[in-house]
């Protein structure tokens, strides 16, 4: 692993945000004032692709980051707000309702959080 890889793992797996590549870059540039934006960019998508990290994305969003520890997320309906949720492993369900091996799975629930709800 390259050191602008290990930065990268690091501020993702350091951050209990679900930060965008830009919020990624920016918390890099503080760290090593001479990374790009196209350094950061190859790098999320190696970690991306190799299981490093988790890419989140969500329709009308950009993508986002999240560490490898398994949760899943709330998301809410109405301010987008991208929330940690730590549920029982359902693999054993899903495997046995597909009738097929699971690797894995993203579980993502949409519901309206309780800032929103004050305001309805």
């Amino acid at each position: 692993m390259t050191k602008n890889s290990r930065m990268i793992l690091d501020i993702i797996n350091s951050s209990d945000e679900h930060m965008t590549v830009e919020q990624i870059y920016l918390r890099a540039k503080e760290i090593s004032p001479k990374v790009v934006l196209s350094t950061v960019y190859n790098n999320i998508n190696r970690l991306a692709q190799d299981g490093a990290i988790r890419r989140i994305s969500l329709e009308g969003c950009p993508d986002r980051y999240d560490k490898t520890v398994k949760h899943d997320h709330l998301v809410c309906r109405n301010c987008g707000r991208l929330s940690d949720v730590f549920l029982s492993d359902l693999t054993d369900i899903l495997q046995s309702q597909t009738g097929q091996d699971i690797l894995s799975y993203d579980l993502i629930i949409h519901y309206v959080c309780p800032e929103c709800r004050n305001k309805i």
